[in-house]
């Protein structure tokens, strides 16, 4: 009968966990199902002290500044610390083993929910004059003294970014704690790309739509291109901890996981929703889980934020031949919310390569030149978006996160397509900035 006590746990308490931690707490004992019962009572208590388990502690809104005293019991257990805190949304990371999650759960009322420290991954499967960029630029718009924020795999310094000044402000890396920028899986470095490429190396072709905005790197995903929400969280808090410093204004993340839980109760939604709220644009992809509905990927699935798809412009200027990129995620979202917002170009997109890197190696088909490569997906067009709404910020500085959405939303071309595929539409870079 021992045996059963997980799952009296679990169904007493299963509404303070999230439903992958449910199923992780579970894995365990169905190794066990052919073991005498005699010793269900000793295995178990082994199980709960040896299996930890990375987690995620949400606390009650008022009793973040408790934390201290809460998490004071996960030190009387072995295998547990504390990893991360993000007091923008009162939660802390952790690994925990089962009797900690259990003692927590049961004796700490202040504990609100705790959530299975999900993977989190990079999302992947002529852009700037697709989206008319290039019609903006002879304006003079550039994105000059505009800050994006790339929350990926990392970023090398390419030349188009230190050339002819370096327009790198900051790096922070959250999985080898290294100082100096790197990318060695390379998603990152295109993302940046993307985004802010001048064209330095190709003298000018491959530019990006914010072509003198500044970058800060941020690296939440390893070599393989994957990592898990904490860190990403954790990514996301220092942004907000550093907005001033750096001068962010936008954050560009095209990574995600699969959405099982409504926004207002995913941790990664509700910190990006405060990065939002504390001035920052976010700018995430929908996902490459297309054409099927219902697909868009956390932190997408935030009704706040901009949440980009892809359009295929299929290597041409003009936009009569473009079409949806068939692998772009579909709405609705978990909970029934319309998404994507807005579809940009993400269909083999040139921009920097990161030699070396993991993508560089597996990828050398997809090089162009020394300097760049193609890639496709969501992934490539979430910083594209980002770099208009750096436009926008640029010829309008003070406007809102929210202002920002309105013109990119209200200026986009109709194509014409179910709103859970294109959203809006296509994303339009001359209208938002002169509506």
């Amino acid at each position: 009968m021992s045996m059963l006590s997980i799952i009296r746990f679990i169904l007493g308490f299963g509404y303070k966990l999230d439903r992958s931690l449910r199923k992780v707490l579970l894995k365990p004992y169905r190794t066990l199902r052919w073991i005498p019962c005699l010793l269900y009572p000793l295995l178990e208590k082994i199980l709960k002290k040896t299996v930890s388990l990375p987690v995620i502690i949400q606390f009650d809104e008022q009793s973040f500044q408790t934390m201290d005293t809460v998490m004071g019991i996960t030190r009387q257990y072995w295998r547990c610390r504390i990893k991360h805190r993000y007091p923008a949304v009162g939660c802390c990371s952790a690994d925990l083993n089962v009797e900690a999650i259990e003692k927590l759960v049961t004796d700490c009322p202040q504990v609100k929910k705790i959530f299975f420290d999900r993977e989190v991954r990079a999302l992947l499967d002529v852009a700037s004059p697709a989206i008319l960029a290039h019609r903006v630029h002879r304006q003079g718009l550039t994105g000059k003294g505009v800050t994006i924020a790339v929350i990926d795999t990392g970023i090398y310094p390419h030349p188009d970014l230190i050339n002819p000044e370096n327009r790198l402000v900051a790096f922070k890396d959250f999985v080898n704690q290294r100082t100096e920028p790197y990318d060695d899986h390379g998603h990152g470095t295109h993302c940046a790309g993307d985004a802010v490429s001048n064209g330095y190396s190709s003298n000018g072709t491959y530019t990006g739509p914010a072509p003198e905005a500044q970058v800060v790197g941020v690296k939440v995903l390893n070599g393989m291109g994957s990592g898990n929400l904490s860190t990403v969280m954790a990514g996301v808090q220092w942004c907000i901890d550093h907005k001033e410093q750096y001068g962010i204004d936008i954050i560009s993340m095209s990574l995600g996981s699969t959405a099982t839980q409504p926004a207002k109760d995913d941790p990664l939604v509700q910190i990006v929703e405060k990065a939002w709220r504390a001035g920052i644009v976010v700018c995430a992809a929908a996902g490459n889980e297309g054409p099927e509905e219902g697909t868009i990927a956390s932190p997408g699935i935030s009704p706040l934020i901009i949440t980009v798809g892809a359009m295929d412009d299929k290597g041409t200027v003009t936009r009569e031949d473009d079409e949806v990129a068939p692998f772009s995620s579909r709405g609705p979202t978990v909970d029934q919310k319309g998404k994507p917002d807005l579809l940009a170009p993400g269909v083999n997109i040139i921009s920097w390569r990161a030699p070396g890197s993991f993508l560089d190696k597996a990828s050398k088909s997809g090089w162009v030149g020394e300097y760049y490569m193609t890639m496709s997906g969501t992934s490539m067009a979430t910083p594209i978006c980002a770099g208009v709404a750096a436009l926008i910020l640029e010829q309008h500085p003070g406007l809102s996160p929210d202002e920002v959405k309105r013109r990119m939303l209200e200026t986009a071309q109709d194509w014409d397509l179910p709103p859970q595929v294109q959203g809006k539409g296509y994303v339009d870079a001359e209208q938002a900035i002169s509506i």
